[in-house]
């Protein structure tokens, strides 16, 4: 075999090995996938099953404690069978079915089910109630291929919510090729919650970024599954002239460069042109031949969608303009129940005394 490879050019050679493994993993990711909608549909079944016994005989909740004992002994033992899984098999049967939709929504939401991990699905169950938030998270989930820690993050962050009130401010339906638009689309958010950040008072662009940079995996998290991190104030340069990029993603599904700018003011319409100058640069010397068009993302803790609206009928690369939020407000249902610093402090200060 060695002599056969000899006989032929290396690269060619790799080349033909990268497809073949190429194809390997995309068989195998398939496999999984069809087994976990396989599995999903079998739990959906088995949860239908269960409501429909209980309501023919009037079962009570011990018929599902005896139900995980004989299927242990019948079909073999698995967290599958528990009695926690069984309920949570009923659980999702009841609340999605038992709803005023037409019998296709159903079974659309049925499919949705399955094509996401059932544990992603226990998940959204416990955490959201919405019938629409629920959908909202499984759609993310299955096209943005969450893991169940990005998920729990958005929900905790209240993904659903943001996108209700900022609805995505964008060029990309101009700007982009359609046959990665709608995957661009979802990839984008319209509001970024960067909490995990600790800041509760004004900073500047650099702190922003460089606190960004130092915590780049909750980072990572909040943006979204794809992003490959490259740099903080990656250089460009035209002519004599340098200019610096906030920070420099690639994503690995949407196969591009992104660029991401800060602002720590009120969005300008000149925020717009310096990042659509930007782009171009970005596609002109660092685009690879094979890329998709590079995408911008402008960061701005306050936006006026009028404003925005105009502002991106002038750029020419695709541009994105989205919220962040640093700290989360406190509950109105909450304001003048809890200390406040000084009263804290004061509480901290009589224990010291006691001690």
């Amino acid at each position: 075999m060695a002599k056969a490879i000899k006989k032929i050019s290396k690269e060619v050679y790799h080349q033909f090995l990268d497809e073949v493994v190429r194809l390997v993993q995309n068989h195998r990711a398939f496999a999984v996938q069809t087994v976990q909608t396989i599995s999903n549909q079998l739990y959906w079944n088995i949860g239908e099953l269960i409501i429909k016994k209980q309501n023919e005989h009037g079962w009570g909740k011990s018929i599902v404690e005896q139900l995980s004992k004989d299927l242990n002994q019948h079909v073999g033992e698995g967290v599958s069978w528990s009695p926690r899984n069984l309920w949570f098999m009923r659980q999702l049967v009841d609340e999605y079915s038992n709803l005023k939709q037409p019998v296709s929504e159903i079974e659309n939401l049925k499919q949705l089910v399955s094509d996401v991990p059932w544990g992603h699905n226990i998940l959204i169950i416990q955490k959201v109630k919405d019938l629409k938030a629920r959908v909202f998270y499984l759609q993310a989930t299955n096209k943005n291929k969450y893991s169940r820690s990005v998920l729990l993050h958005q929900i905790e962050a209240d993904a659903y919510g943001k996108y209700l009130l900022n609805p995505s401010q964008n060029n990309f339906a101009t700007a982009l090729p359609e046959n990665i638009l709608e995957q661009t689309q979802e990839s984008i958010k319209s509001v970024y919650s960067l909490d995990f950040l600790d800041i509760n008072k004004p900073i500047t662009e650099r702190q922003l970024e460089n606190t960004m940079v130092e915590r780049v995996k909750r980072l990572m998290m909040e943006l979204g599954y794809g992003f490959c991190f490259i740099g903080n104030q990656y250089r460009i340069t035209l002519g004599e002239k340098e200019y610096f990029i906030d920070l420099l993603f690639y994503h690995r599904i949407l196969k591009c460069l992104v660029a991401v700018e800060l602002k720590v003011t009120e969005f300008e319409p000149e925020f717009v042109g310096k990042l659509d100058f930007y782009l171009q640069l970005i596609d002109e010397q660092l685009k690879q031949p094979d890329d998709q068009p590079s995408i911008g993302i402008l960061l701005v803790p306050h936006k006026d969608q009028l404003e925005v609206e105009y502002a991106l009928k002038t750029a020419s690369k695709p541009i994105g303009i989205a919220q962040y939020t640093l700290s989360k407000q406190l509950p109105n249902e909450l304001k003048g129940k809890l200390p406040t610093a000084q009263e804290f402090q004061q509480i901290l200060d009589d224990k010291k005394e006691e001690l």
